[in-house]
């Protein structure tokens, strides 16, 4: 018998990337049926503009996820968009509001316990993306590349009784000017949060999920939906935490889930020691 879905009162969903083949739509759905909201926001990169111009993939899966973000909001789910780079040509229409959907360029979040959130997709804050776009869409040819031999990696370890592996964040990970870069981006993110007196941040962009204080800013990252299906959750007292659907078992995909602030704390154990 199927279980009810586990509701929260904040999902942060960032970086899905539909019009594209790297984009894990299956799982996503999965993750939607087994959670509900009160508040949903999508921290941009939600439809690849940039993927889109150079050949159309639009399966039917892409258009559930559509869907179901427009039930959402239909059943009472206050639904915000947050532009991004990648559907950047969504920016002309920002400002526009009906009924529980909103389409902004940034947001404020107030918390659970009262802290004041700015979410915003990030792109902003990256030195490629805002002056060199010809070398940010090299790269994206790049990491698409990685992500064409990433499926067939991942087929050949499930052929093998492995689980899934993202070869793009193993390399990004150990890259040294990738790590730098990050720790960068996290850097001036939080330093613009701080100039703007808010308490945090949730963002996105750099596909690297994450959850850690930088000198007194809450920075929270979303992750992504094509390298680490990861999403920021916030509870009904304002803890917030990630999850790793890749990760999270079978039998305990709906209910029973192990407790968010543990699993956020252990991954970023696990980050820290490598």
């Amino acid at each position: 018998m199927a279980r009810a879905p586990r509701h929260i009162r904040t999902l942060f969903l960032s970086d899905i990337h539909l019009g594209t083949k790297g984009c894990q739509a299956e799982a996503l759905l999965d993750f939607l049926d087994s959670h509900t909201c009160d508040q949903l926001f999508l921290v941009g990169d939600i439809i690849d503009g940039w993927r889109l111009k150079s050949s159309f993939y639009w399966p039917a899966t892409h258009t559930a996820i559509v869907r179901r973000f427009l039930d959402m909001a239909n059943n009472g789910t206050k639904v915000t968009l947050v532009t991004g780079n990648h559907d950047e040509f969504l920016r002309k229409y920002t400002d526009l509001a009906f009924h529980n959907l909103a389409m902004v360029d940034e947001a404020e979040h107030i918390a659970a316990d009262g802290k004041r959130l700015l979410v915003i997709h990030g792109d902003q804050f990256d030195v490629v993306t805002r002056y060199h776009k010809w070398l940010a869409l090299w790269g994206d040819v790049g990491y698409s590349m990685l992500l064409v031999i990433n499926r067939w990696v991942n087929l050949a370890r499930r052929r093998f009784g492995f689980g899934y592996f993202s070869l793009s964040a193993w390399v990004k990970y150990r890259v040294k000017q990738a790590v730098n870069f990050i720790g960068q981006y996290e850097d001036s993110v939080a330093h613009h949060c701080r100039q703007r007196a808010f308490d945090g941040v949730v963002c996105g962009h750099i596909h690297h999920a994450e959850i850690r204080d930088i000198e007194g800013i809450e920075y929270l990252n979303c992750g992504d939906w094509v390298e680490s299906c990861t999403a920021i959750i916030e509870d009904q007292i304002g803890q917030f935490s990630i999850v790793n659907w890749v990760d999270e078992p079978a039998a305990d995909n709906v209910i029973n889930l192990p407790d968010p602030v543990v699993v956020a704390s252990a991954e970023q154990a696990t980050r820290r020691s490598a």
